[in-house]
């Protein structure tokens, strides 16, 4: 069972979020940017979701939200079998798209293109890869929108969003006041518990990175 957070500090306006990233997938073993590519959920990932599902045992949700991704997706389905609860599917709960370096492992898009990687890198925020990618700005105020629709929704209510590393990096970067730029230095593990909470006055960080229920999680980024 979970240890749930704080309670708000004002119960009829605040909103908490439980923010789940998705199960493993073989992408993630092999260190491969997934971004909008549809990759499902491997064997440890299906058992790591059912292990998320069992932790929040006792712990009540008004509502499920959940990217449209077969991973984010899967998640979610194991978590509904035990918590029976609304479900919406939106999009804007994906991934970031990576553009040309979808489907490459980190190595191989360090490889093939290093100028494009080292920005990407550098985290420059307004940088958008080709074939379709997002720059950070973009990325960042998608999620920052959907946070913001689904906390306004759900004033005094508990919220589940199953989502993936990119969204939770940007979620706690807006619940924490950290500036987009710089550099990751809090863990995004698969299928670990996020607890952010939205009043009138803007975010704060409640607990991060809950993985007490799992056996082995693998980070969002290959050095961390």
């Amino acid at each position: 069972m979970t240890t749930l957070p704080p309670s708000p500090a004002d119960a009829g306006t605040a909103c908490t979020l439980c923010l789940v990233r998705h199960g493993e997938t073989d992408w993630n073993v092999e260190r491969r940017l997934q971004g909008h590519i549809d990759i499902p959920l491997n064997e440890r990932g299906q058992a790591q979701a059912e292990a998320t599902a069992r932790s929040l045992a006792g712990t009540r949700f008004s509502a499920l939200y959940c990217s449209d991704l077969a991973r984010a997706r899967q998640t979610a389905a194991a978590i509904r079998r035990r918590h029976p609860m609304p479900e919406t599917t939106d999009a804007r709960l994906r991934e970031r798209h990576y553009g040309m370096f979808q489907g490459l492992t980190y190595d191989e898009a360090a490889r093939r293109h290093p100028e494009f990687y080292h920005r990407f890198k550098a985290r420059e925020l307004d940088f958008a890869l080709a074939d379709r990618g997002e720059s950070l700005h973009e990325f960042a105020e998608r999620i920052r929108a959907a946070l913001h629709d689904i906390a306004l929704r759900h004033r005094g209510e508990r919220v589940l969003v199953v989502t993936h590393g990119g969204v939770l990096d940007i979620a706690y970067r807006i619940a924490a006041g950290r500036e987009l730029e710089s550099a990751r230095d809090f863990p995004i593990p698969n299928a670990a518990l996020n607890w952010i909470e939205h009043q009138p006055a803007g975010w704060r960080l409640l607990a991060w990175a809950d993985e007490r229920h799992l056996d082995h999680s693998l980070d969002e980024l290959p050095n961390g």
